[in-house]
């Protein structure tokens, strides 16, 4: 295993039913692994997570935070870069998104990467949602790279195994995750050898 393989975090942001985001998460999840990444990959849904009450940093004995919890805590800090896969709920972003990232706090993401993959079966291709992810992502200390890839007519483009319909599928992943993977070995390079700021 090379030790420059990035490590990406994938999260898929909804749980409803009939839902299209799994087939843009396992779009993304065999790119990057066709592309040469180590990626995790959380699914809300398989989650199972509540209402956000207490995110793991509230947690004084983090021992007694759930297992879950702290199994995806480790999963989120070994990672080089994320990438938010969004679809767009009332023009705004999906609230099983934000409340999977609320779990774990800044220090979980921080000068570390993301890229943000939105989708809808529409014209616009979830892009709302993408604008507002922005700020939120940015808070967490896991900055966005400038290329989202968004995918209007989601069911026309990806099949529900994940297999692209159009070779915009292919290209579009390309321009974000090229940008992603710049920032990822960059800021990596740059953690390895300064540390980060206390």
């Amino acid at each position: 295993m090379s030790a420059n393989k990035l490590k990406v975090v994938i999260f898929l942001g909804t749980v409803r039913e009939n839902r299209l985001g799994e087939r843009v998460a396992l779009f993304m999840k065999n790119y990057l692994e066709d592309t040469d990444h180590l990626v995790e990959y959380l699914d809300p849904k398989e989650l199972d997570l509540p209402l956000l009450t207490n995110p793991l940093h509230f947690y004084k004995d983090k021992t007694t935070a759930p297992v879950v919890l702290r199994e995806t805590d480790v999963k989120v800090r070994a990672a080089d870069a994320f990438v938010i896969v969004t679809g767009e709920y009332n023009h705004s972003i999906p609230p099983a998104l934000s409340n999977l990232l609320d779990y774990f706090g800044s220090t979980a993401y921080s000068w570390k990467p993301s890229g943000i993959v939105c989708y809808s079966p529409g014209q616009y291709g979830g892009m709302r949602a993408a604008m507002q992810l922005r700020p939120l992502l940015a808070e967490l200390g896991t900055l966005s790279v400038s290329n989202i890839f968004g995918i209007p007519h989601v069911d026309k483009s990806i099949d529900h195994e994940g297999n692209k319909l159009n070779d915009r599928m292919e290209s579009g992943a390309k321009r974000m995750i090229d940008q992603l993977d710049w920032h990822a070995h960059a800021m990596k390079n740059h953690r390895e050898k300064y540390g980060t700021p206390s």
